[in-house]
């Protein structure tokens, strides 16, 4: 999510979250708890109510266009709109990236000096330290587990079923309503899994021109969510488990941590 304010005295960044998308990076859902699987929740025909949370699959980096003409316009647009286009660093893949959502704000965070150098470079040296087969993608209790097939007619068609079971791992913030989603799925369009890394919190922390509960979401309404001093800490933690998903996801992330260090 692009950000929308900038405070440095406050030391405060903003950031707009849609709240009517069924698709893209953030949406509404609604679940019992932080344990069962969150459903898509209708919020233009449905009133907010206290079971209802943001799935946000936070990023940490933009490409960086080469060709104007030839890039996605939407994405070029977002690329205009990120606050440290000139903060650069090369990916696992070898493509210029910038600093982007979750990379930006511990940049703003730790040149404020709210983040310490110490707490980067500490971060930095655990991430290095990780064995290949302790990241997430690798580890003995984050893989795809698959039963064997049995024989079922179904319909008098005679199938073979079986069961996959995808791993998802939940991490609570301290004291905050706000927990860190890991989910393991196959890549799509390649061999091997993908982690993919979800930023979950209850819709009371948004910040509205009118209370959401017990009302329905205006026409493309958005909210505000804020990242100060005192939930901090989850950027940093946040970081960190972005570079224990994979061998590419820790590259990068040593980098950003790297770029970060320069300006300090």
């Amino acid at each position: 999510m692009l950000i929308s304010g900038i405070n440095k005295s406050a030391q405060t960044i903003v950031v707009d979250i849609p709240l009517t998308t069924t698709s893209g990076k953030t949406r509404v859902k609604q679940r019992n708890s932080i344990f069962d699987y969150g459903l898509p929740f209708a919020s233009r025909s449905n009133p907010f109510n206290k079971e209802n949370y943001i799935e946000w699959q936070i990023g940490y980096d933009a490409v960086v266009p080469n060709d104007v003409n030839k890039f996605d316009k939407e994405k070029f647009k977002n690329f205009c709109n990120i606050t440290l286009k000139d903060k650069y660093f090369i990916d696992s893949k070898s493509n210029k990236k910038t600093l982007y959502e979750l990379s930006e704000y511990l940049y703003y965070f730790s040149v404020w000096g709210i983040i310490s150098k110490s707490d980067l470079q500490e971060l930095h040296d655990s991430l290095e330290q990780i064995t290949e087969s302790d990241l997430l993608d690798k580890h003995q209790h984050c893989q795809i587990q698959r039963t064997k097939s049995t024989p079922t007619n179904i319909n008098n068609i005679d199938f073979h079923t079986l069961k996959v079971k995808y791993p998802q791992l939940i991490y609570k913030f301290g004291k905050h309503e706000m927990i860190a989603e890991v989910t393991i799925k196959e890549k799509q369009k390649a061999v091997g899994v993908q982690p993919m890394l979800y930023f979950c919190f209850t819709i009371t922390k948004l910040q509205t021109e009118k209370p959401l509960l017990g009302r329905c979401a205006d026409e493309n309404e958005r909210a505000k969510f804020e990242f100060n001093g005192e939930n901090i800490e989850i950027v940093l933690e946040m970081m960190k488990i972005f570079g224990m998903l994979s061998k590419p996801h820790r590259h990068d992330t040593l980098e950003i941590i790297k770029t970060i260090l320069k300006d300090l």
